[in-house]
């Protein structure tokens, strides 16, 4: 007699003894341990795992921010748009996480706030390091890493290198040029927004078939902020539904200092830039 357990799929294999599985290679355990809440409150796993899940989405965004800078370093424009639109959708997913997040009430996280401590959203070295690559480089924002030497120059290195922005403008520089000082300023600064760069982008708004590989990546990098947009939106939107406008457990204005960062624009140009067409 057969029975359901004699069963498995053509093939497959079913024995592991000294072969690597679907654990072995993932390293499941650890990932899977990594979860230890410090109180009893049922919410807290909740808020562990979302946190640990979007760290894990943000890994996957700097590798491919990364790759995308060096694909635009390179002139190879096509690959860049790939892993701009994978980073789109990576965003995508962080902005789902936070319904998840919100079905938390504010009693629920009552229960486990205090065993927080000092403990952040804002001290994310992996979100500091997606900003200082984006060229939003707040270097105030690296105190909060100071008391980890290899953080902090894993940050310092990235603020040495030009933001994927300035990459993005050396590659217009190349059909439209710029003004040179634009293009040999200090990288470690964050970008101020010129109106020549605005015009050269209007140039290639109001000529897409003549620069069309720039019209995809302006479109391609307007995609993304979008999306980051949304991501910062709804982190607003979360915290002041849970905690209201209470002060965060890293000493934040909480609700207000996110709605700041609101304000922050990354590729300032392509958005002013839709006022002129």
């Amino acid at each position: 007699m057969t029975t359901t357990d004699d069963l498995a799929p053509e093939g497959a294999q079913m024995t592991f003894a000294g072969r690597m599985s679907y654990g072995d290679y993932l390293h499941l355990e650890q990932i899977l341990n990594a979860q230890q809440p410090l109180s009893s409150a049922h919410d807290e796993m909740l808020f562990i795992i979302q946190h640990q899940t979007s760290e894990l989405w943000m890994k996957l965004a700097i590798h491919e921010l990364q790759a995308a800078r060096n694909a635009l370093i390179e002139r190879d424009l096509p690959l860049a748009f790939k892993m701009l639109a994978r980073v789109s959708r990576i965003f995508e997913q962080l902005n789902q996480a936070w319904d998840v997040l919100r079905t938390m009430t504010p009693s629920e996280y009552t229960d486990f706030r205090e065993d927080l401590g000092q403990s952040s959203g804002f001290q994310s070295y992996q979100y500091r390091l997606i900003e200082y690559l984006l060229g939003n480089r707040n270097k105030a924002m690296l105190r909060p890493h100071e008391h980890r030497s290899e953080l902090i120059q894993q940050l310092q290195q990235e603020l040495a290198r030009p933001s994927l922005y300035d990459v993005a403008l050396h590659v217009l520089n190349a059909s439209i040029p710029l003004p040179q000082a634009l293009i040999e300023r200090d990288v470690s600064e964050k970008h101020q927004p010129h109106a020549l760069v605005q015009a050269a982008w209007a140039k290639v708004y109001q000529n897409p078939k003549q620069y069309w590989e720039l019209y995809q990546l302006a479109e391609k990098l307007v995609d993304f902020e979008d999306y980051f947009r949304r991501w910062r939106f709804n982190h607003v939107t979360t915290v002041e539904r849970v905690i209201g406008f209470k002060r965060g457990t890293g000493g934040t204005g909480g609700v207000s200092y996110l709605k700041r960062m609101l304000e922050v624009e990354l590729f300032p140009e392509l958005w002013h830039v839709r006022t002129d067409l």
